[in-house]
């Protein structure tokens, strides 16, 4: 038992169900947590101090060689500016909150109890400061760090706190206790009802506990908030981004066979001489290419409006126009293939500088209306495009062999392209009536690099 109240107040062991990623994500969210509190309290120093300062005084005989409040407020502002640093530095250790917690206390009772003698009256007349509700502003400011101990050990400490100040005033050290138990006398004189301090003693607690439990739940949401928030982040690296978009923003469960019809434009990019490459290389190396090549590939793509479908192996399958509807998705495919091409000839130039053999890519666009969709058996869902132009771009791309090219379209997505703005960087050879394997229909073609 001993053990686990360690562990709970000294956070020994932490949250270890959680992924190590999740207790860093919200160890950064505690961090500047701290940081807000510390500027908070030091808000409320300089308010307090500029109220104090600008207000006349209540009156009554003072004696201001007792009138503490200056000085208090001084101390408490330095040791604000000193724990803000800390936090800053993120050099506050669990022990330093705790000491945090002890000094706020601590500095508000002092202040409390300087208040009879500053009016020269006996102990029990700072009994009815209200000061004392400034307690409930420290323990409220324990709840931003979302950890129940401390917003405990602050009600804790303060209800300590001011039964010292009772025992004070009972043991007859600050002056005659004047003990009743009438309502009236305690109220307009200066005079200790027990009963009364209990009370309050216990409205510190009890709203101790109502905030300590509102937290240990918003905790829990915080956790469980923090691992989906981490594990949809991770799942994102996953999908395409708009893809990931499309999801979180879903107002009800995406399910399979869901699907709409879209105008796009196909990107088919592969590597060529890359299944040969394979064989003849480690694992490692295998990867370090293909994720060297995705990595110059991809981005492109996905700067010129496409979304990445799928990796196929060494290829790669993209969109424009599917995950959201484009009146520019021919252009913007050629775009994305000039800057392919651009990328694919700096990347040889690089293998070859480098000893490396030379590796190829080449790729083929085609356009047309698609459905995009999830598609699945409910528990493994993917959002694909489906229809011919997917088919076309596909065979397109192979059929770059056969015509000796790098790069092609079909005319009729080319002339589309330049309908929706596209500007070709030099004139594009085009080639007519070609038959492309798996196609019926001859078809005419453009060279985008041969």
């Amino acid at each position: 038992m001993l053990t686990r109240l360690r562990d709970w107040l000294f956070d020994s062991g932490g949250p270890t169900l959680l992924p190590e990623r999740v207790r860093n994500a919200i160890r950064q969210q505690q961090e500047r947590s701290e940081i807000l509190i510390g500027w908070i309290q030091l808000g409320i120093v300089a308010l307090i101090t500029g109220v104090y300062q600008s207000t006349r005084m209540a009156e009554g005989l003072v004696q201001d060689d007792y009138s503490l409040e200056l000085q208090v407020l001084f101390i408490y502002s330095v040791f604000c500016i000193i724990r803000i640093a800390l936090a800053h530095a993120r050099l506050l250790a669990g022990w330093m909150l705790y000491v945090s917690v002890i000094a706020d206390i601590a500095l508000l009772m002092a202040l409390i109890w300087s208040f009879h003698l500053k009016y020269a009256q006996p102990a029990a007349f700072y009994l009815k400061v209200p000061t004392l509700f400034y307690v409930f502003l420290f323990i409220a400011l324990r709840t931003l760090r979302f950890e129940a101990r401390f917003v405990v050990f602050t009600g804790l400490a303060a209800a300590a706190g001011w039964a010292y100040l009772t025992y004070y005033v009972a043991s007859g050290d600050g002056g005659p206790p004047n003990r009743t138990r009438n309502f009236v006398d305690y109220m307009t004189s200066n005079a200790l009802l027990l009963g009364a301090e209990i009370d309050k003693i216990i409205a510190i607690l009890l709203a101790t506990a109502v905030l300590a439990l509102a937290i240990s739940r918003a905790r829990h949401l915080l956790e469980r908030s923090v691992s989906e928030g981490a594990a949809a982040r991770d799942l994102s690296r996953f999908f395409d981004p708009g893809v990931a978009a499309r999801i979180r923003g879903a107002a009800m469960s995406i399910k399979a066979g869901e699907g709409e019809l879209r105008d796009v434009a196909i990107l088919n990019v592969d590597l060529r001489g890359f299944t040969r490459l394979s064989t003849a290389l480690a694992p490692a190396e295998v990867m370090k290419v293909l994720q060297d090549y995705q990595g110059r590939v991809c981005p492109l793509i996905q700067s010129h409006g496409g979304s990445i479908d799928k990796f196929l192996g060494d290829g790669i399958l993209a969109s424009f126009g599917a995950v959201a509807p484009s009146s520019t998705a021919a252009a913007d495919a050629l775009r994305a293939a000039d800057a392919v091409m651009a990328a694919a000839d700096s990347w040889i130039a690089e293998r070859r500088a480098a000893g490396q053999p030379p590796l190829e890519i080449g790729l083929a666009i085609a356009s047309g209306r698609v459905v995009f969709g999830a598609v699945g058996d409910g528990e493994r869902l993917e959002f694909t495009v489906i229809g011919d132009a997917v088919n076309f771009a596909a065979k397109l791309e192979k059929h770059n062999k056969d015509e000796r090219t790098r790069a092609l379209t079909d005319a009729e997505t080319y002339d589309l392209a330049v309908r929706q703005g596209y500007v070709p960087q030099a004139a594009r050879e085009r080639r007519t009536g070609r038959r492309v394997g798996g196609v019926t229909d001859s078809v005419d073609i453009v060279v985008l690099a041969a």
